[in-house]
C-alpha cells in the first residue's frame, strides 16, 4: 500500500511537471522572445496574446459576407471577429488586432431572425411652400464640362429655361447669344434646365439629347423645374460655375425672354471691379408682401423683417466669378427663401458685399421698352413683349449706320 501511494503521487509530480513544459512551450511559441521590448506590458500581452490561443482552439467560425458564395473562404473570419455567448449577444474580444480586412464585406444579422438588418431611412419632410431643399445634393444629366477650358471665356451667358421651351433657345442662339467673340473678349453662352414632369417625358428627353449633341450648351440638373424652385436652379447654376467655369471674369444669369446688348455688357465688364461684384438692377427697400394671394408672398415667420435687403431683380444680373463659391458657402447659413433674387441679396448680406448699381440706370429694364435703333443702342437688358419679334431687333440693330440721329 505504501508503495502504491508513493508511484501514485511520482505519477502526479511527473503530470504536474510535463503541463508545466507543455504551458513553457505554449509560451515560446506564441512570443518571440528575441524580439520582446525591454518595456514588456503582461496586460497588454494578454490582450493581444490571448485571442490567438483562442482562435486556436475555438478555430473559424462562419459569418455572412456581401460577396462570398456558400463555401467561399471569404465567407470565414477568425474568431477574433466576435462570437455569440449564452445570451445570444455578440461578444468581441479586447483586442486591437482585429484588421479591417476581417470585417469589411460582412452584414450585419439580427440573431434572433437571421435577417439582414437595413437602415431605416429618415422620413422625408417637406421645407413647406415658402422655402426650397437647398442647400442638398444635386447632379447634372447633362453636362458641357470641358467647354469653358477649351474656350477660356470673358463672359459666362447663362440662361435659366424650362426644358420643353427650345423656341426660347432657339431665338436667342440665332440672336444676341450666337456671338462668340465680342470687342476682343471670349463669350460662352448656355442653357440651364431642371427636369420635366409632365406628359411626354421620355420624347422630350431624347429630344434634349438631341439638342445637346447639336448645340453643346445644355446644363441639366436633376431639380423638378418649376416656378418654386427657381431658388434652387439659380444655386445650381453657381455651383456649376465654381466647378467647371471658375477661370472666367464674369457670368450673367438672364432670363430667356430679355433682350442683351453685349456689346454694351462688355464696355460696361472692361473697367468693372474683379471681384465682389455684382450689379444689374438693384432693388432698395423692397417690401416684403405680407398679402397671401401675392405671387411673392412670404410671412412673418419665414422672414420678420419689413424690407428686404439689397438685391438685383432676377430679369438679369452680372457678378464676378469670385463670387460662386462665396455665395455656396453663404447658403448654408441662410433660410433658403423661394424667391431666387431675393434669396441671392440675403446670401450677400451675409457676405457683407452690397450689390453695385450700374454706372447707368437705363441699362437695365424691368418693364419692356419699346424698339428704335437709338434707344436699343443705349440700353443693356430689357424684358420685351411676348409678341415682339426678337430675330427681327437683333438683326435691325447689327445693321451698319448711326444708330441715333
Amino acid at each position: 500500500m505504501a508503495e502504491g501511494r508513493r508511484c501514485c503521487i511520482w505519477s502526479r509530480r511527473h503530470c504536474f511537471f510535463c503541463i508545466l513544459v507543455l504551458a513553457a512551450l505554449l509560451f515560446f511559441y506564441s512570443t518571440n522572445m528575441k524580439e520582446m521590448p525591454t518595456d514588456w506590458n503582461p496586460r497588454q500581452w494578454i490582450q493581444d496574446t490571448a485571442p490567438k490561443w483562442w482562435n486556436q482552439l475555438r478555430g473559424p467560425i462562419r459569418t455572412e459576407s456581401n460577396t462570398s458564395s456558400p463555401g467561399s473562404t471569404s465567407e470565414l473570419t477568425t474568431a477574433a471577429a466576435g462570437f455569440t455567448s449564452a445570451n445570444n449577444s455578440v461578444v468581441f474580444p479586447q483586442t486591437e488586432n482585429i484588421t479591417s480586412t476581417q470585417v469589411t464585406n460582412v452584414t450585419i444579422t439580427n440573431l434572433t431572425t437571421n435577417a439582414p438588418v437595413v437602415p431605416t431611412p429618415a422620413p422625408y419632410v417637406s421645407p413647406g411652400p415658402y422655402l426650397v431643399e437647398y442647400p442638398s445634393e444635386y447632379h447634372f444629366i447633362t453636362n458641357e464640362p470641358q467647354k469653358c477650358e477649351q474656350q477660356k471665356p470673358f463672359l459666362v451667358l447663362v440662361v435659366p429655361v424650362a426644358p420643353q421651351n427650345r423656341a426660347h433657345r432657339d431665338i436667342i442662339r440665332n440672336s444676341w447669344g450666337g456671338e462668340s467673340l465680342i470687342l476682343g473678349r471670349v463669350v460662352s453662352l448656355f442653357f440651364l434646365l431642371g427636369l420635366h414632369t409632365g406628359e411626354g417625358g421620355e420624347q422630350l428627353k431624347e429630344q434634349l439629347l438631341q439638342e445637346s449633341k447639336e448645340h453643346q450648351d445644355l446644363i441639366q440638373s436633376d431639380f423638378v423645374d418649376c416656378y418654386k424652385n427657381l431658388t434652387i436652379k439659380t444655386m445650381v447654376m453657381l455651383e456649376w460655375l465654381d466647378s467647371y467655369c471658375s477661370s472666367a471674369s464674369y457670368a450673367m444669369k438672364i432670363d430667356s425672354d430679355m433682350f442683351l446688348n453685349v456689346p454694351n455688357l462688355i464696355n460696361m465688364l472692361i473697367s468693372a471691379p474683379k471681384t465682389n461684384y455684382m450689379t444689374g438692377l438693384v432693388a432698395r427697400g423692397g417690401a416684403v408682401l405680407r398679402d397671401p394671394t401675392s405671387k411673392w408672398f412670404l410671412p412673418v415667420e419665414i422672414y420678420p423683417h419689413s424690407v428686404y435687403p439689397r438685391y438685383a431683380l432676377g430679369l438679369g444680373y452680372i457678378f464676378s466669378l469670385d463670387l460662386t463659391k462665396k455665395l455656396v458657402e453663404a447658403s448654408r447659413h441662410v433660410k433658403a427663401v423661394y424667391i431666387e433674387d431675393v434669396y441671392l441679396g440675403l446670401c450677400m448680406q451675409h457676405l457683407g458685399i452690397p450689390p453695385t448699381n450700374p454706372p447707368d440706370w437705363g441699362y437695365f429694364n424691368v418693364f419692356p421698352v419699346p424698339y428704335s435703333r437709338c434707344a436699343y443702342s443705349r440700353l443693356i437688358a430689357t424684358t420685351t413683349q411676348e409678341n415682339v419679334d426678337r430675330m427681327w431687333i437683333w438683326k435691325d440693330l447689327k445693321k451698319p449706320g448711326r444708330d441715333c440721329s
